[in-house]
């Protein structure tokens, strides 16, 4: 017998299989309901849509905008909705400041929930106010993967709204921005944000600025390549000003000889503002090119908890420890006890005393059962994971 019309009342077998599943104590099964698929606005020389500021007028929440690889010169755009995906399709995806800015702000301004944006490259931004950025990131929750961002004034610049999110993954900050009045450029700027987490990135060539600033509560920062290299003239690597709750694991994190300030790491240097303050430093290769005088970790005094353990410190620097702090298997090398130092190779040697040193790191805050890495900084960009535990002190852990 088929199923009855709309508009018929139902047949005899409809009926006794309802009434058997009530007899049974179940429900009538309902039918399943498809997941609906976003809406699809694709973005290119040949399509419909040309560039980025139409996309954003025409953006709806929800929608996914594929954006044809190629250069994309002085195209802006404020992005606003909420659950957008920017993919791009078939290559690099190239957006060319040349002197155009989003409400002043940067290359892309957004102040969306659920907003994610993969393999784009923000170059050259420029304001008038010289806080031009690649992306001026407003409020909502913001996730980056396979992006990149060069010659900017700054990279990426956040507001200060307690609630925002922010994600960045496997992605480059690059030749810091010479600015206008003459104040320091950062790559990385995160302001008074509820969360930033960054891994598998490449952060070099800085000017007078830091690599990455961050005034979050809460700072995740795996598995990176924090180095200013031949050239660079940042100031500090990795800054938490406001304090925090930093976890800072399987980073090479290295100052050149150049750099303008001694510090490679600093915490609270403008006072803990932040209910929970502590810094958790595991398994990092922490190295020193300055002349003299260099510092691998500043902490501000104050209301601040400190983990220092199985970090390699190489170079000259001084590694002074408050006797609050837990401070343990910090060993001290010179740059011949690495593959290829000269050549930013720190894995540690084959036949290194140091391999198979390192020590129980303990669980960590929230989240982190164990401060031991599970994954190790691949270059450029990006992150493996590792192939057993870790059992060497520093970031790499394996060829």
């Amino acid at each position: 017998m088929s199923a009855a019309r709309v508009g018929e009342a139902p047949g005899r077998r409809e009926l006794l299989g309802l009434a058997a599943g009530l007899c049974l104590g179940r429900p009538a099964l309902a039918q399943p309901q498809a997941t609906p698929t976003p809406a699809l606005l694709r973005v290119g020389p040949k399509q419909a849509v040309r560039s980025l500021a139409s996309a954003a007028q025409q953006a709806r929440d929800g929608m996914v905008i594929e954006v044809e690889a190629g250069d994309y010169v002085a195209d802006v755009a404020s992005w606003g909705r909420n659950d957008l995906s920017l993919r791009a399709v078939g290559g690099r995806v190239r957006l060319i400041a040349n002197g155009a800015v989003a409400q002043g702000k940067g290359i892309f301004v957004i102040s969306g929930q659920r907003v994610s944006i993969e393999g784009f490259d923000f170059i050259g931004a420029t304001a008038p106010d010289t806080n031009g950025a690649g992306i001026r990131f407003e409020r909502g929750s913001l996730h980056l993967r396979d992006c990149s961002f060069a010659d900017c004034e700054m990279g990426l610049l956040t507001n200060n709204d307690p609630a925002a999110e922010l994600e960045i993954e496997n992605s480059e900050f690059s030749r810091a921005a010479r600015r206008a009045n003459g104040r320091p450029a950062h790559l990385l700027y995160a302001g008074a944000i509820a969360r930033l987490s960054v891994s598998g990135c490449y952060f070099h060539h800085g000017r007078s600025g830091h690599l990455l600033k961050s005034r979050a509560a809460v700072n995740h920062i795996l598995y990176n390549r924090l180095s200013d290299e031949l050239g660079g003239t940042a100031s500090y690597e990795l800054e938490f000003p406001d304090g925090g709750r930093a976890v800072v694991i399987g980073n090479l994190i290295q100052q050149s000889a150049m750099t303008e300030n001694a510090h490679l790491i600093s915490i609270g240097a403008e006072g803990y503002k932040h209910a929970d303050n502590e810094l958790w430093l595991a398994h990092n290769t922490l190295v020193d090119n300055r002349p003299r005088e260099g510092v691998y970790l500043r902490v501000a005094p104050g209301r601040v908890r400190v983990r220092a353990v199985n970090n390699l410190l190489v170079g000259g620097g001084r590694f002074s420890a408050d006797a609050d702090w837990d401070v343990r298997n910090n060993p001290a090398v010179d740059w011949d006890a690495f593959v290829l130092a000269a050549r930013e190779n720190y894995a540690l040697k084959p036949d290194s005393a140091l391999r198979g040193k390192a020590v129980d790191p303990g669980p960590g805050p929230q989240g982190f059962a164990s401060l031991r890495p599970l994954r190790q900084y691949q270059h450029p960009r990006h992150s493996v994971a590792l192939a057993g535990p870790a059992l060497h002190p520093g970031a790499l852990q394996q060829p």
